[in-house]
């Protein structure tokens, strides 16, 4: 962990193309204790009608836009602005609109993607507590580096991070510095070796429940797997990935602010994310941006787990769905 005083941009001057493992210590230093704020922000503005107009993709979970979700990327990319000023050499890839874009690069080989609310519907309906504040790091192929906050998962809230070798997941502790809670929880790096039948889907529109219905129907070690809608899923699926109550997803274009952490939880326990109609890895050199939405995507349907029989199921089964996001 890289020392956090006054001298560290004297000691550590910029170069041209950012050190990877320097970018992932920054964000380590950086992230956590604004996420913990922005994330007693969102716990504040919920008790309040802040909804907004600004999004008409025709899908509620998609279209659902908050003041939370404005607020709480400004808050996220200023204090990546202010930070170590290597990440000024990153791109920054917002869900939203708002925030000091214009004082990170344009054409870095990394970029740090920020959803400031993941499942704004829940969190503006107040319907459960699954929503959560997520920034990712990547390059063209692989997450590098994620960190989630989920403010209303437990008494204080739940942490989810993913660096390249090493998974924790544990509630916040208020009476510590954040970093110092993530340093102190359980490693769950090691694949689970009873993990849930939980396989979380989103995406398919009006047959979300349809699919998950599908998946129900997949023979898995006992049993079956267990399709889980939005609107089924008690809790984020970051934490019910980590911890091993969900095995998986299988995800219709899935954006790429969020959905990353699922990716980089199961590759690195030696699972993929993978397109189903080719079984290739996905990355982030073929993306779609859903003009509908104003977001970038994953084209088609990726099915993601740690466990490589589970893709295997998952691909056979949704490789001949309509692999097109919009049905006009």
């Amino acid at each position: 962990m890289l020392p956090c005083d006054p001298l560290l941009r004297r000691r550590l001057p910029v170069s041209a193309v950012p050190d990877t493992n320097r970018v992932i210590q920054a964000l380590q230093q950086c992230l956590p204790s604004v996420m913990r704020w922005g994330g007693a922000v969102a716990r504040r503005m919920r008790q309040y009608n802040i909804a907004v107009e600004g999004k008409s993709s025709g899908n509620a979970n998609t279209d659902a836009l908050t003041l939370a979700d404005l607020t709480v990327q400004e808050l996220l990319i200023a204090a990546l602005r202010d930070a170590d000023p290597v990440l000024r050499q990153v791109r920054v890839q917002g869900e939203e609109t708002t925030g000091d874009m214009s004082r990170f690069a344009s054409d870095s080989p990394l970029a740090v993607a920020i959803d400031p609310i993941d499942g704004t519907k829940q969190y503006r309906d107040r319907t459960g507590n699954g929503y959560s504040l997520i920034c990712h790091l990547h390059d063209d192929f692989n997450p590098l580096y994620s960190l989630v906050f989920a403010p209303d998962m437990g008494p204080q809230g739940t942490w989810v991070e993913v660096t390249p070798t090493r998974i924790v997941c544990g509630p916040d502790d208020p009476d510590r510095t954040a970093r110092q809670v993530l340093d102190t929880l359980p490693d769950l790096t090691a694949p689970r070796t009873s993990p849930g039948p939980g396989i979380y889907l989103i995406g398919f529109q009006h047959r979300d429940a349809q699919r998950a219905r599908d998946v129900d129907a997949l023979p898995w070690r006992n049993g079956t797997l267990a399709g889980r809608t939005s609107d089924e899923m008690q809790g984020s699926i970051y934490p019910l990935m980590a911890v091993g109550e969900y095995v998986g997803s299988l995800i219709h274009s899935p954006n790429i602010y969020d959905f990353p952490v699922s990716m980089h939880i199961a590759r690195v326990r030696g699972g993929d994310a993978v397109w189903v109609h080719n079984g290739q890895p996905v990355d982030y050199r073929s993306l779609w941006l859903d003009e509908r939405a104003g977001m970038l995507r994953y084209p088609g349907i990726v099915a993601c787990s740690e466990d490589p029989d589970v893709l295997q199921s998952l691909c056979h089964l949704s490789a001949d769905w309509n692999p097109v996001r919009y049905a006009d």
